[in-house]
């Protein structure tokens, strides 16, 4: 079946009309509901998905216990503002990825989380599993059309391979829809359950090229190292790879580092973050054995985020928000 996707992918692009894609936004969680005046930017940049992310706390990275769903957390973060945030983005049209996801203390990387004894990674995998299959539960019960079981946990999996094996097949028997997870940008090669999911998921921020000004000429021959491998494990897995993640600061050298996000403040450029935004639909968007990705990030409040003064993630209000919405536009159906 998955193959004669392929194929058809390859039909239509061959007469003309590039498929869809899944062309999504992350949608950061507020302290406030979300209103229809929140989703229409999405819907002018041509956004057919978008990714709800709640969040589970931990103190450390080898805390055992997960704390989630509390009244102390922002709205969005919990159960009943993901729940509410997916029903108005599906009033308006827009698929839905649920992303639940972890937030250490201090944003230390999640990707190191591991415990220090059996009885630690015992204690863990029971709270991940109540976070998780809490999640499944709402994806399953608002329908939505993908559900993320985890981002950036590259030892956790390691070290744990059975555990999530079982976690799969748990979360399958009460969400009916498509199962991906974020693996970071230099995980997904050694992550070991892509065959038991729908997706081939990467968080994609790959090292390019070292210029202050990236030019597409370096994106492109940076793309280089990584697209072979990309392409390579979709063929052999017989899965389409997904950029759960994507996205660049607007700084100096941005194509150097994509997953930095500490508070140092690089001299800001939206010409490069606009063009390295360019690279990235040019190599990928047209590929049959890719299915589309989530830029990092898009908050709520667009007319305060981002601007010619911001050096983050966000694209709003700046040259990469016109790039994103042309792109988009060529490959979602109206």
């Amino acid at each position: 079946m998955r193959n004669w996707i392929f194929v058809l992918a390859l039909v239509l692009g061959a007469c003309g009309d590039p498929p869809e894609k899944i062309n999504g936004l992350s949608f950061v969680a507020s302290r406030e509901k979300a209103e229809q005046r929140h989703v229409e930017p999405l819907l002018e940049v041509h956004a057919n998905y978008a990714a709800v992310m709640p969040l589970g706390f931990m103190g450390q990275r080898d805390a055992p216990e997960l704390v989630f769903d509390t009244e102390r957390q922002w709205f969005g973060e919990t159960r009943e503002g993901a729940k509410q945030y997916i029903e108005t983005l599906q009033a308006s049209g827009v698929k839905v990825m649920l992303k639940p996801q972890i937030w250490i203390s201090r944003g230390v990387f999640t990707g190191t989380m591991a415990m220090n004894n059996e009885a630690d990674w015992a204690a863990l995998e029971h709270s991940y599993t109540d976070f998780i299959l809490r999640y499944a539960q709402l994806a399953a019960q608002t329908g939505v059309d993908l559900f993320c079981i985890g981002t950036e946990l590259g030892r956790f999996v390691q070290q744990r391979p059975g555990y999530w094996q079982g976690l799969i097949a748990a979360v399958r028997k009460v969400y009916p829809g498509k199962i991906t997870y974020a693996a970071n940008w230099d995980e997904f090669p050694k992550t070991p359950f892509w065959d038991d999911l729908d997706y081939i998921g990467v968080n994609a921020y790959f090292p390019l090229c070292g210029n202050q000004l990236p030019s597409p000429e370096s994106l492109a021959q940076g793309w280089q190292q990584w697209k072979p491998k990309l392409r390579a494990l979709a063929q052999e897995r017989d899965r389409p790879i997904l950029f759960t993640e994507f996205g660049y600061r607007s700084v100096d050298y941005t194509g150097r580092r994509p997953w930095f996000v500490d508070r140092v403040e690089e001299q800001v450029n939206l010409e490069g973050q606009a063009i390295a935004m360019q690279a990235i639909f040019d190599q990928f968007w047209e590929e049959d054995w890719f299915a589309g990705g989530f830029v990092w990030k898009w908050f709520i409040h667009h007319q305060r985020a981002g601007g010619p003064q911001d050096n983050r993630f966000t694209p709003q209000g700046k040259p990469a928000q016109w790039v994103i919405r042309d792109q988009f536009g060529k490959f979602v159906q109206s």
